[in-house]
């Protein structure tokens, strides 16, 4: 069939057995369609009160939120806390996926974080550049920069997301974060327009971007 040029990927005649495709290339073969799922992206405000997870039997998830009719398809790109507000990233494309919750990949995640109590940013920041020991998992989290807003809030940049990373490292302070919402992920920045709960389908310009 390949010999016979009855082979399309995406349109083009394929006649090497060794051509790559992926989930979402366009297969046909003798001209019957046998592949041709399309990538979905999707950014969107989450607000409290609701999951990161495709199934829940006790909160409504973010993807609850989706009027998609593609939505059970999807598949969330870093969670965040049920009371942590902010950018989630959905999508079907699972390489997309992992490259941005990948531990090593370097990925930068911007937090604005409120605080009950003052923020004395020079000694948070020296801690914080240099890591907290978590007991629990034995680790040491990477260094994290602290920008500076007011008093009791800031704008926290992080490249991990261990379990409740943010809270436990104002912890380390006695210090407790009362509000948090991610603003950023790569730079991939939550539309100013979206209200809490409010999403939109973004193109494969974003896709580079993290």
């Amino acid at each position: 069939m390949l010999a016979k040029g009855q082979v399309r990927v995406d349109g083009e005649v394929i006649f090497d057995a060794q051509h790559v495709v992926n989930a979402f290339s366009c297969i046909n073969v003798a001209g019957a369609e046998i592949q041709n799922k399309q990538a979905r992206y999707i950014m969107l405000n989450k607000p409290k009160g609701y999951v990161s997870a495709t199934k829940d039997d006790i909160h409504p998830t973010v993807l609850e939120l989706v009027n998609e009719c593609y939505a059970h398809e999807l598949h969330i790109a870093g969670r965040l806390d049920l009371n942590t507000t902010g950018l989630i990233l959905l999508t079907n494309d699972s390489h997309w996926s992992e490259s941005l919750t990948n531990a090593d990949g370097g990925i930068i995640k911007k937090y604005l974080v409120t605080t009950k109590d003052p923020i004395d940013y020079e000694q948070y920041q020296r801690v914080f550049e240099r890591g907290i020991y978590f007991k629990t998992e034995n680790i040491t989290t990477k260094p994290a920069k602290l920008i500076a807003i007011n008093a009791y809030q800031c704008c926290l940049e992080i490249t991990e997301g261990k379990y409740h990373q943010i809270k436990r490292m104002f912890g380390y302070f006695d210090n407790q974060v009362i509000e948090l919402h991610r603003e950023r992920i790569g730079q991939i920045e939550l539309d100013a327009h979206l209200g809490f709960g409010d999403y939109r389908v973004i193109t494969t310009d974003y896709m580079n971007l993290c």
